[in-house]
């Protein structure tokens, strides 16, 4: 029975982290961002999001952040979250449910712990600004 079940390959669609200026804030911080660079219009999103790890020796974790979008056009981004400063420290996970074409698609994406550095960016697609990708 499980061999006859087909599950979708997760492809053109990923997360970025970008840094931004914020007014509210008065500093750059950093920004969760959809990147769509698929053909395809993708539906019926859902977003998950959580951070979770270890710092001094001690496990943490964050609350679940739900987002829901009712579609992502082709080659376009959405902003999702902010990304707290504090939290960079741990893993950042993204889990991301949606429809294309009439199919079920679905996958986990994680920043690891420390990733979402000034160090470790490179040009975001579509945005076309620097920030971290995580495929």
């Amino acid at each position: 029975m499980k061999a006859d079940i087909i599950i979708p390959e997760v492809e053109n669609v990923f997360f970025a982290a970008v840094q931004e200026w914020s007014d509210d804030f008065m500093e750059k911080v950093w920004y969760a961002y959809l990147v769509n660079d698929s053909d395809f219009l993708i539906e019926s999103v859902m977003v998950v999001s959580k951070a979770f790890g270890t710092i001094d020796g001690e496990m943490k974790k964050t609350s679940l952040l739900r987002h829901a979008f009712v579609e992502v056009p082709a080659v376009s981004v959405v902003k999702v979250e902010m990304i707290e400063k504090s939290v960079l420290a741990l893993n950042n996970e993204f889990m991301l449910t949606f429809f294309m074409d009439g199919k079920l698609y679905d996958k986990k994406f994680i920043f690891k712990a420390n990733s979402i550095n000034e160090t470790e960016v490179e040009e975001v697609p579509i945005l076309f600004v620097d920030g971290v990708i995580v495929r």
